[in-house]
């Protein structure tokens, strides 16, 4: 699965980039320190299996930077690196509306009309719809959505050195975004979803980031939060909806969106157009009962 999911998401985001002409992807190595000799051991055994490999750019025996807290040394990981949201959702906007085929207004659920094995709203008539609502699935007056559990995670955007030129993920990850900014996060917990950041994240981040780091945070720039649409059993959520002849869902990403969107919007569209077989694991059909 590792092999499809970072073959698509590398020529996806690789074929937008060219596309929108936006500079929204950035591969960066990560690295995972060590937190015994043990867990060194381990990974020495896994970089000379064929299956990891590829990910896999070299085992750090010692320290890598006297101000990493890795005492034991750690993992490079490759074909990895951030997408940069916004940029790319701006990006993706404006060259869908270059050629008309963007309209940004609110969607209004009661508006869709299924007729004759065609999908209507707002006088477009489609052989069907996606709908990719998030959260607001679940509570949906129409085509709602079971199994979801949501999970708040919340970030920093701080200054502090140094700044590396990889990606530090231990608990945390740690991201440097040039003139001493670097962000922290992420937070996951089921148990508070109330709007808004907290003090209790943000002492949890910072706590996690000193053991990462020996440097002192110079300046709290940004704490932001959302809600994650993750599932009970943290799958996502493909398929037609059962009480929907041409209304499909794609759903349920968690906190594995940029990573996934690519792999399974391709598996959607290929039940869609090809009418192949959504796997079981993913299928929205596990959360009706009555199929």
């Amino acid at each position: 699965m590792a092999d499809a999911l970072f073959g698509d998401l590398e020529a996806f985001y690789g074929a937008c980039a060219q596309d929108f002409g936006a500079d929204f992807l950035h591969p960066v190595e990560i690295y995972r320190p060590f937190w015994s000799l043990e867990e060194q051991n381990e990974w020495m055994g896994k970089s000379a299996e064929p299956h990891y490999a590829p990910y896999i750019r070299r085992v750090h025996q010692h320290s890598r930077d006297q101000a990493l807290g890795d005492p034991y040394g750690g993992v490079s990981l490759q074909r990895s690196g951030y997408v940069d949201i916004p940029l790319f959702l701006d990006a993706a906007a404006a060259y869908f509306a270059s050629f008309g085929a963007l309209r940004q207004s609110a969607f209004q659920l009661d508006q869709v009309r299924e007729e004759a094995g065609s999908v209507w709203y707002e006088g477009v008539k489609a052989r069907g719809l996606v709908l990719c609502t998030g959260l607001g699935a679940h509570q949906a007056s129409r085509y709602a959505v079971p199994g979801f559990a949501p999970v708040k995670g919340e970030i920093l955007d701080l200054r502090q050195q140094p700044t590396l030129p990889y990606i530090v993920n231990r608990g945390v990850f740690r991201i440097s975004l040039g003139e001493d900014r670097v962000r922290v996060g992420s937070t996951y917990t089921h148990f508070d979803l109330d709007e808004g950041p907290t003090e209790r994240a943000k002492k949890e981040l910072l706590e996690k980031l000193e053991k990462l780091v020996q440097g002192p945070v110079d300046e709290l720039l940004a704490h932001r939060y959302g809600l994650r649409p993750a599932t009970k059993d943290r799958k996502p959520i493909l398929g037609k909806h059962p009480e929907s002849s041409g209304v499909y869902i794609l759903n349920g990403l968690g906190a594995k969106g940029v990573s996934l969107a690519p792999y399974f919007s391709e598996v959607l569209m290929d039940f869609m157009l090809e009418g192949k077989e959504v796997p079981k694991e993913v299928n929205i059909n596990r959360f009706f009962k009555y199929i």
